[in-house]
C-alpha cells in the first residue's frame, strides 16, 4: 500500500517543496491552500498523514485539527513562530507532532514515517476489536462460582485502568484471551492492544521492540529512528507474555516506566511521556524467581497488586467447559465452511472425560482439527477427534494411551503447537523449548503442512 499525505498551507512554495519531496519518495501527495479545501480533500482521499500550517485563510489550523480529531489519520503541525505555548496547544488539540518552518525535510520524513507506522497499527487493532473477546462480555469467562470470582477481579481491574495487572495460570489457561477481555471492557478498549512474548529474543532485540530506537546521534532526524511497542500502545494496553522471561535490565526500565509514565528510546536522550497499561502473564509464580535473583522485587510488588489466577480446565465446572466448547465452535465455524455446529453425544462425552493437560489451548486445537475433518457431516463425531480420544473409555490413563511412536507423538505435538500460534514458527519454537532452526528442520522432516 502506498503511503499518502495531505499538505495544507497558504504558502505555495511550501506546498511545492514538501509535495515534491514526498513524491520523490513514492508517496501519494495532495495539496491545498486553505483549511476548508483541505478538509474536503481529506474526506475524499482519507490520507495516512496530514501536514497543516496553523495560519490559514478562513478556518485556521486549529479548526482543521478539531475536525480531524478521532479520524484515522496522523496530523503534523507546521508553525512559523516555534513558540512553546502554540506547540503545546497543537498537541493538546490532537496533533501527532509539530515542526518549525523552515522545515528540515529529513526530520519531516522521519516524523511522517513514524506517524504512518502508528496509524496503521491503530487501524489493525480497530479491526481486531471486532474479533475480540467481548462478543459475550465477561459472561464468556464462565458461570461457576470460581469463574465468577475471576470475572469480578477482571471488572475491578478494568475500572482501575492505570494499575499494572498480573495474570497467572498454567500454560494454555487463557491468559492472553483474558488480557484482551480486560482491555476491551476497560476505558482503554478503543485504543491499541499490543503484545510481546518476553522470551522471543535477546535483551537488545527486546529493548528495541519495547522502547524503539534512535540513531547514534539521538537527533530527531536520525534515519533509523523507530517507535517501540510502548509508544505504539500509548493510550491502550501492553501485554507482556511470560514476564519472568524478561531480562533484569529490561525489568528495571519497565519499573521506571510504571513509576514515571515516561521512557527513552534506545540511543535517545529525550523523556517521552506515555499513558500505557501493562498487563503481564506468567505460568510460574514470581516469588521463586525473585528469590533466585532472576526477577526484581520492586517489579514484583508493582505487578502483585491484585493478581488474577486462571484455573486449569480440569478445575472448571462442566457448565464452564460446555461454554468454552460453544465459544470455540462459534469462533471456528466461519473459518470452516460446511463444518457442523454441534457435537455428537459420544464425541462430547469423550471431550468431557479427557484430562486436558494442555488446557484451553488443547481444547481449541482439538476442536479446530475436528471441524476441519467433519466438513459435510451433521455433527462432529468420535471419528473426527484425535487418536487419543478414539480408544476405549476407561481410566484417565487408558483414555490417554494410544499406541504411538515417539516420532508420531512429536509430529502431532509440533503440528498442534504451530496451529495454536497461527503458524508463527518463532512463537511455536519458544513454547516447544527449541530453536527456530530446529523447529524448521523438524517441520521438513515430518512434512508438516504450512
Amino acid at each position: 500500500m502506498t503511503d499518502s499525505i495531505l499538505i495544507i498551507d497558504d504558502d505555495v512554495t511550501v506546498l511545492r517543496s514538501l509535495g515534491s519531496f514526498f513524491e520523490q519518495h513514492g508517496w501519494d501527495v495532495y495539496r491545498e491552500l486553505s483549511g476548508e479545501a483541505g478538509i474536503t480533500t481529506f474526506e475524499r482521499a482519507l490520507t495516512d498523514v496530514v501536514v497543516v500550517g496553523l495560519k490559514l485563510p478562513g478556518i485556521d489550523g486549529f479548526e482543521v485539527l478539531d475536525r480531524l480529531r478521532g479520524r484515522e489519520t496522523s496530523v503534523i503541525v507546521l508553525t512559523s513562530d516555534g513558540d512553546v505555548p502554540t506547540a503545546v496547544r497543537a498537541m493538546q488539540s490532537g496533533a501527532e507532532n509539530f515542526l518549525t518552518k523552515p522545515v528540515d525535510l529529513a526530520q519531516l520524513r522521519v516524523t511522517a514515517d513514524r506517524a504512518v507506522e502508528k496509524i496503521r497499527l491503530r487501524r489493525v487493532n480497530r479491526t481486531l476489536i471486532g474479533q475480540s473477546a467481548t462478543a459475550e462480555g465477561l459472561d464468556a469467562l464462565g458461570g461457576s462460582a470460581l469463574m465468577r470470582e475471576v470475572a469480578r477481579q477482571v471488572t475491578l481491574l478494568a475500572h482501575s485502568d492505570r494499575s499494572a495487572v498480573l495474570l497467572q495460570g498454567e500454560p494454555g489457561t487463557g491468559k492472553r484471551w483474558t488480557a484482551r477481555l480486560l482491555h476491551d471492557v476497560s476505558p482503554r478498549g478503543a485504543a491499541p492492544f499490543i503484545e510481546l512474548a518476553c522470551g522471543a529474543g535477546d535483551a537488545a532485540w527486546l529493548e528495541a521492540e519495547l522502547f524503539g530506537r534512535e540513531g547514534a546521534s539521538g537527533g530527531e532526524a536520525a534515519g533509523d529512528r523507530r517507535s517501540g511497542l510502548v509508544e505504539v500502545a500509548d493510550g491502550g494496553s501492553l501485554f507482556l507474555d511470560e514476564i519472568t522471561d524478561l531480562p533484569l535490565e529490561l525489568q528495571a526500565k519497565l519499573v521506571s516506566l510504571l513509576e514515571t509514565r515516561a521512557f527513552r528510546r534506545t540511543g535517545g536522550t529525550r523523556e517521552i511521556p506515555v499513558d500505557v497499561r501493562v498487563i503481564a502473564s506468567s505460568a510460574r509464580p514470581l516469588a521463586p524467581a525473585v528469590e533466585a535473583g532472576k526477577f526484581r522485587q520492586d517489579f514484583c510488588y508493582m505487578l502483585d497488586v491484585m493478581p488474577v489466577t486462571l484455573p486449569p480446565l480440569r478445575e472448571r465446572s462442566r457448565d464452564d467447559f460446555l461454554g468454552l466448547i460453544r465459544r470455540f465452535l462459534k469462533e471456528l465455524g466461519p473459518a470452516n465452511p460446511g463444518a457442523p455446529a454441534r457435537l455428537s453425544d459420544e464425541a462430547l462425552d469423550r471431550l468431557l472425560k479427557h484430562a486436558w493437560p494442555g488446557n484451553l489451548s488443547e481444547l481449541h486445537n482439538v476442536l479446530e482439527r475436528a471441524l476441519l475433518l467433519a466438513r459435510g457431516s451433521e455433527a462432529v463425531g468420535v471419528e473426527h477427534l484425535p487418536a487419543e480420544f478414539r480408544g476405549r473409555v476407561g481410566t484417565a490413563l487408558d483414555r490417554r494411551h494410544t499406541p504411538l511412536t515417539l516420532e508420531e507423538l512429536e509430529r502431532m505435538h509440533i503440528d498442534r503447537t504451530l496451529k495454536h500460534h497461527g503458524g508463527n514458527r518463532t512463537h511455536a519454537a519458544i513454547e516447544l523449548g527449541i530453536s527456530r532452526a530446529t523447529l524448521i528442520a523438524k517441520i521438513k522432516r515430518y512434512a508438516i503442512p504450512g
